[in-house]
């Protein structure tokens, strides 16, 4: 498949490093005390460059002179000469410290942006992470991360170098201003063309991002313990690892070719500035052996030169780089920049402590984003304080949306969502979610301890063993426990070092303590018990019952012999109601669920 690069032009670079202040904003934030040493450090460093070679050309014209003149007082040429060796230790002691500083800081960023990451994902739409457009935005973000480590090191490097030029610089204007002159014009074809395949460089990996998603997907499938099951009985080894050559060669070919014309120009380039370098340093052993300058000043002068050649070549290729690089980290700032649309109000209403009226569904509506279907449509109930209600309908028709909607993990397209007349708008967020406990068909099977798997539901009492031990008696799950080696210490799931992976129906019990741990006085079960058997969820469902007395409960499940249960049941289709009424009610209405009970009913005649 053939991808097209998104050209970035020169003017987008130069509008790229105007990230580097909020980069270094954060690298301060981070650590004050690391970041100060380290710049003061380099600053230091920078000087020591020019105070080497001025020393060297005082030893060379002080040898001369001695041989010159037979003079056997040689006190100065000492004194040069440990005035150097002091340099070159003073030099090798702050290279280890500015090394040892920049891993620590990078380390220290790297987490930051890290937690940062996490915690601002978490703040995020749930729509926002179910489009694709979203996850390439995050992917790219994610990689920045680790990757800006680099970029700290080089802009402070580049910020040293600079200082070093103009010492350097300083000391060839005082022999020989058009040296300069020349050194310029020799680095900057160089310059223009590193700046031009980084563009080139980051476009690619641009508008490889989904490409690139779907090969780490394809690792995460042919190699993952989760899958290794699938990958075998049907083997898809073959097919896995194909797919993954085809693509990955795909993108191999559009890299190295671009690898390939970025070497031979930046060759060619470099070679005009080595030609340069070389007919300043003829210039300057002409004037030596015409006796305009010293043997000293020539090894200085030329020194200098070369000296400054390779770091202004360095530096006009390192702010390319930088530029390439600041482009990434407006990725990793249009992140942070996206914003959820679901907020809590500026003057939030307090949630009832005792909900006295119930919840009501007034006219609810709801779509997806870039879509025309609607996946609820004009839905309004009433579900009382203190009841029981039982969702049912086929798959696709919409009952996993309702309770989203709920929690306001989506928000209404149309209507609006009422707790004892109060819009959940206008309650805070936290509050609100506090006061919900849900556990999903499709819960996560974290690879934690088995308590904190459990503490999950209410990971503020992660430290209280006693409500932990509580929630698995509600739930069952202490007979899961209970056959663990480690008891409520062991690591779940084979990711770790000495986990154990859980049977389906042992790992919904471990899932439905979740929901006990939560003091909600709302309560959601969305076939969270698919994985048991018919006698293992109508024992749940009955204790869970038992448990909840006095709270609301919502229960979703596809066996109408356990949602019988309920005081109420309410039939979706198309995400409309189709039918409300007690298991008693619909039976004699005859309608659809009537219907669909018999169904079910003939199948364990």
């Amino acid at each position: 498949m053939a991808q097209k690069e998104e050209n970035q032009t020169f003017k987008q670079q130069f509008e790229a490093l105007g990230n580097l202040p909020k980069f270094f904003r954060l690298i301060w934030k981070t650590s004050p005390s690391l970041a100060f040493a380290n710049v003061v450090l380099r600053l230091l460093k920078a000087a020591i460059p020019l105070a080497v070679l001025y020393v060297g050309k005082e030893i060379i014209d002080e040898i001369l002179r001695l041989i010159e003149i037979g003079d056997q007082q040689m006190s100065y040429l000492w004194l040069m000469l440990g005035l150097e060796l002091g340099l070159a230790v003073l030099s090798e002691i702050m290279n280890r410290l500015i090394a040892l500083l920049d891993s620590l800081l990078g380390d220290l960023v790297a987490n930051e942006t890290s937690v940062e990451l996490i915690r601002h994902a978490a703040r995020l739409d749930l729509f926002q992470f179910e489009h694709p457009a979203f996850y390439d935005k995050l992917e790219r973000a994610r990689r920045q991360t680790t990757g800006r480590t680099v970029l700290m090191s080089q802009v402070l490097t580049q910020m040293q170098n600079i200082i070093t030029i103009l010492f350097l610089g300083a000391g060839l204007v005082a022999f020989n201003p058009w040296l300069i002159v020349i050194l310029i014009l020799a680095v900057i074809p160089s310059f223009l063309g590193e700046t031009h395949f980084n563009q080139r460089s980051y476009s690619l990996t641009r508008s490889w991002t989904p490409e690139r998603r779907e090969l780490d997907y394809l690792r995460y499938i042919g190699a993952s313990d989760q899958m290794a099951k699938e990958v075998k009985i049907f083997g898809l080894d073959d097919f896995v690892a194909n797919r993954f050559e085809e693509l990955s060669i795909q993108y191999y070919k559009a890299n190295r070719s671009l690898a390939i014309k970025r070497a031979a120009v930046g060759t060619l380039l470099s070679s005009l500035a080595t030609l340069a370098y070389y007919g300043a340093y003829l210039f300057i052993i002409i004037q030596t052996v015409g006796g305009i300058i010293t043997v000293g000043t020539l090894t200085f002068l030329a020194g200098s030169f070369s000296r400054m050649r390779s770091m202004l070549q360095a530096v006009m290729n390192n702010f390319s780089r930088i530029a390439g690089s600041a482009l990434y980290l407006q990725d990793l700032f249009d992140f942070f920049e996206i914003k959820p649309s679901i907020t809590s109000p500026e003057q939030p209403i307090a949630f009832p402590k005792t909900i006295q009226s119930g919840i009501k569904f007034e006219n609810v509506s709801f779509r997806y984003p870039n879509s025309d279907q609607f996946a609820i449509k004009n839905l309004s109930f009433h579900l009382n304080a203190g009841e029981k209600l039982a969702l049912v309908g086929e798959n696709g028709a919409g009952k996993t949306t309702l309770v989203k909607l709920l929690a306001r993990l989506y928000e209404p397209t149309e209507g609006r969502i009422l707790v004892d007349g109060v819009d959940i708008r206008d309650i805070s967020l936290g509050e609100l979610r506090n006061q919900i406990g849900i556990i999903f068909q499709d819960y996560i099977r974290f690879q934690l301890k088995a308590s904190e798997n459990i503490a999950i539901g209410n990971i503020k009492a992660l430290e209280k063993d006693n409500r932990i031990k509580e929630a698995a008696q509600k739930s069952l799950a202490d007979t899961v426990v209970e056959t663990l080696p480690d008891k409520y210490e062991q690591m779940l799931g084979k990711r770790f070092m000495n986990g154990i992976e859980l049977s389906g129906g042992q790992w919904q019990k471990i899932a439905l303590a979740r929901a006990y741990m939560r003091d909600a006085q709302l309560l959601i079960l969305d076939e969270p018990t698919s994985a048991l058997d018919a006698r293992a969820e109508h024992e749940v469902f009955l204790r869970f019952a038992e448990l909840i007395e006095g709270k609301m409960a919502v229960l979703i499940s596809h066996r109408f012999s356990t949602v019988r249960m309920a005081d109420r049941i309410l039939f979706l289709e198309n995400g409309a109601l189709l039918e409300l009424g007690s298991h008693k009610e619909l039976l004699e209405k005859d309608g659809k669920y009537a219907e669909l009970f018999r169904l079910q009913a003939q199948g364990y005649l």
